[in-house]
Formats: C-alpha cells, sequence, structure tokens
C-alpha cells in the first residue's frame, strides 16, 4: 500500500500469481502513479487488473506505465464516470494535473451477479453499497483479513454524504452495516487516511454512526475530525441536505 501526500490518498496493490498484481485505485499525482510503476517494475510485478471503487476523480486515474490491463468497476460505477467523465477531467487538471485524458476513467463493468474480481490472485470479494456515491464498493481479502472500505471509515474524514441520493444517511449506514458483519478482519484501508487493525475498524464505525446520529439531530459539529475548511464545509452541506430531504429519515 502507498499513501500520496495529497488528501492523505492510499493506493493498494495485492500480488497474485506469476508476478501478476491488481491495482486498486491508483493515486493521485502523475508523479505518485509514476513512482509506483517504478516501483512495481523493480519487484518484476505487472499489472493484470485494475479496481476503481466509486467514480470520483481521484479514484478513477491509470496511466500507460501501468499498461493494458481491465480495470474493473460496478456497472453504476462505470455509468457515473461516463456521464460525468468531462466535469471529473477538469476537476483532476485543476487539483492534479498532468493525467492523460485518454486513460481517465476507463473502465471495465463488472456484471451485476459477479461478487469476486476475475483475476488470477486472492480472492478479492465486492461488497457493492451506495454511501458517498453511486455504485461505491469496499474490497475484502479474505486470506489476508483486509477490509479496503475506500472512501468511508477514515479516520481522518467524518462521513461524506452523496448529495444526489434520495436517502444519503440511510445508504451510509447500510455500508457500516456491510463492513460491520465482515468477520476476522486484522487490517482497514480507507481511501483516505491511515490503516487499521480490526478493533479500529469497529471503532471508526462506531465513531461514523455517532456522527450521523448527531447530524440528525442538527449537530455533529463537534466531531474530532472536522480539522479541515473543506470538512467544514461539507458538514453544513450535509445539514442543508437533511433539511432540503424533511429530517434525512
Amino acid at each position: 500500500m502507498g499513501t500520496s501526500h495529497l488528501y492523505t490518498t492510499t493506493t493498494t496493490v495485492v500480488i497474485g500469481a506469476a508476478g501478476g498484481c491488481l491495482v486498486i485505485d491508483p493515486a493521485v499525482t502523475p508523479d505518485d502513479i509514476g513512482v509506483l510503476a517504478a516501483e512495481l517494475r523493480e519487484r518484476g510485478l505487472r499489472v493484470v487488473a485494475g479496481f476503481s471503487t466509486h467514480p470520483h476523480w481521484d479514484h478513477v486515474l491509470w496511466s500507460a506505465e501501468l499498461g493494458t490491463a481491465p480495470r474493473y468497476a460496478t456497472t453504476a460505477n462505470v455509468a457515473a464516470v461516463r456521464k460525468h467523465r468531462a466535469d471529473g477531467i477538469r476537476i483532476a487538471d485543476d487539483e492534479a494535473p498532468g493525467h492523460d485524458p485518454d486513460l481517465f476513467g476507463r473502465l471495465t463493468p463488472l456484471p451485476d451477479t459477479a461478487t469476486t474480481l476475475p483475476w488470477d490472485g486472492p480472492a478479492v470479494r465486492v461488497l457493492e453499497h451506495q454511501a458517498h456515491a453511486p455504485g461505491h464498493a469496499a474490497l475484502h481479502i479474505p486470506s489476508e483479513h483486509v477490509l479496503l472500505t475506500a472512501d468511508t471509515c477514515s479516520d481522518i474524514e467524518i462521513p461524506l454524504l452523496d448529495p444526489n441520493a434520495s436517502d444519503a444517511v440511510a445508504d451510509y449506514r447500510h455500508a457500516l452495516r456491510l463492513f460491520a458483519a465482515v468477520s476476522d478482519v486484522r487490517h482497514v484501508i480507507p481511501g483516505h487516511g491511515s490503516v487499521g487493525d480490526g478493533a479500529e475498524l469497529h471503532r471508526r464505525i462506531a465513531a461514523d454512526h455517532e456522527y450521523l446520529d448527531h447530524l440528525a439531530a442538527g449537530g455533529g459539529d463537534t466531531d474530532p475530525r472536522l480539522t479541515e475548511e473543506w470538512l467544514v464545509k461539507s458538514h453544513q452541506a450535509h445539514l442543508e441536505y437533511l433539511t432540503s430531504t424533511a429530517g434525512g429519515r
């Protein structure tokens, strides 16, 4: 796993058979991805598959240095990327300029019935949910006792709700229950933040439920993760969202 200085963004590599590897959410600057590609080459690894956890711009990036392996995603993720691709490329140019727009968001949809990734390596379970973004997916690697939660269960970010969802709070709580039901997790890897152990996963699940409880009551502004201006603005947007949806149910 590697972590970019930009947004404390994580990239995860899973080693498979015969030197093949799976690259999950490579991020986030072109230099970051170039370093990743160089490290893979130095270790004699070749990318045989990629995975995008959700459609936000910093999770659909790629580089020619990583090769032409299929980059999987849920069907809903692929649809969202296609719909908003121009906007995503514009934001990427603003936030981390230099990415190849032709490779941006070029994803292969998994069959709707797929529960694991089609690759020659450890079994990787796909846990689709709708928290934070359409077609969001967590990945569970049972043999490694690892749960990748993407842009949920972060130690540095509050739950970030999807403003276009009809019931974003319920969607987020569903994802948290999904994670809590995964047994024998020894390592949790968020899309932004630090790796934690199994106890930390459940601490973060509880913290996220507590934030949502306070949010529903018109609070939540004392969450210790509200350390940056953009997070405070996101919290205010959550309050406005709940008002516009008659209390968030």
